[in-house]
């Protein structure tokens, strides 16, 4: 008896003019659902505090309909620090997802490939380097610009070198522990030849920390960060054929190498933004994208899904940072605690393959 050959059952799609895409319900559901919690959070941290305010309460002062007092608190004292946690922990996951798929390295993150080192260096060399000149440049740039230009040019440093005839991951990777090794090697030697005082000062930024943060410097990470994760969502079409080889993505008519390299230049700046907000959180950028990657059950990081894990795991590491210890620690303490088991799984799993 003849039967006809069965079709396997394919996820539906969705056409939007000229863009069409595929619909995965579990990759939609979860998206929802990390959404969910990561506003869940962002409300319990602006509620915690001296002065604890309810979580209905919260929202309703979010929504405009709170006390009076109620929005002194929420939006003028707490509503910066956690909103930081939102815009860094979502900058730290996109640009950890995109250097991770471009190097198709699970080890590839800001953290290995010496961005957030590089940051950290020349915002060390600002605050220690004594003398009027670096004083008017940190009085007239800021501490935050001159740390998203170390990142730059250090990110800029590790591709050129990485490049030949293309981007190997495992170059990239191999280049960016050499660059992170002698930007640490330079901030060290910072740290011990200046004074006290500034060594205080730079040590507590390069911890990372969400303390402090005011609305000025929240507002200029937020559109910074708007105005790139627009980039990457024009790009981002383009970007998945590149899953399968620059080969087929050519065949398919797409510019691998102008790309790459805007996606790269994205990445590298969204880490810049974070480091500039709230110092070199770490770990996050790492452990964001394969976490998303391991809900979803994609192949390859999705860059909505890390972003908004990106925001819960900083959100809540904040939280933990400030309620659950018996001292209140910056939130990189937190995130390292998380990101070294992890990244001590990732290497294990590699030598197991």
């Amino acid at each position: 008896m003849n039967t006809a050959p069965v079709k396997p059952s394919l996820p539906p799609a969705v056409r939007l003019g000229r863009l069409s895409f595929v619909l995965r319900p579990r990759l939609l559901s979860l998206t929802v659902l990390l959404a969910v919690a990561a506003f869940l959070v962002f409300c319990v941290s602006i509620g915690v505090g001296d002065f604890p305010i309810g979580l209905p309460q919260v929202i309703r002062t979010l929504l405009g309909r709170g006390e009076r007092v109620d929005e002194f608190v929420v939006r003028d004292l707490r509503m910066p620090r956690a909103l930081a946690g939102l815009v860094v922990g979502i900058a730290l996951g996109v640009s950890g997802a995109i250097t991770q798929s471009v190097a198709r390295n699970p080890l590839a993150s800001p953290d290995v490939l010496g961005i957030t080192s590089g940051a950290g260096a020349v915002a060390v060399f600002l605050v220690t380097v004594s003398g009027g000149t670096a004083a008017a440049v940190v009085d007239s740039v800021g501490l935050s610009a001159a740390a998203l230009a170390g990142g730059l040019g250090t990110g800029l440093l590790v591709y050129f070198l990485a490049w030949r005839r293309g981007v190997d991951g495992l170059r990239l990777v191999l280049i960016g522990i050499s660059v992170t090794a002698v930007m640490e090697a330079i901030t060290t030697w910072l740290l011990v030849t200046a004074d006290i005082r500034d060594v205080a000062r730079a040590q507590a930024w390069l911890v990372g920390s969400l303390e402090g943060r005011g609305a000025s410097e929240v507002r200029t990470a937020l559109w910074c960060s708007l105005v790139l994760l627009a980039v990457v969502a024009c790009a981002a079409f383009q970007f998945r054929p590149m899953h399968f080889g620059d080969d087929v993505a050519a065949a398919l008519g797409v510019r691998y190498a102008l790309v790459r390299a805007v996606l790269l230049l994205c990445a590298v700046l969204l880490a810049g933004v974070a480091v500039s907000a709230a110092g070199p959180v770490p770990f996050v950028a790492l452990v964001a994208p394969q976490a998303a990657m391991r809900l979803t059950r994609c192949p390859t990081p999705p860059l909505v899904a890390s972003a908004l894990v990106g925001a819960l795991l900083l959100s809540g590491a904040d939280l933990v940072a400030r309620t659950a210890l018996p001292v209140s620690l910056p939130v990189g303490v937190v995130t390292a605690a998380i990101g070294g088991p992890f990244l001590v799984h990732l290497l294990v799993r590699a030598n197991l393959r």
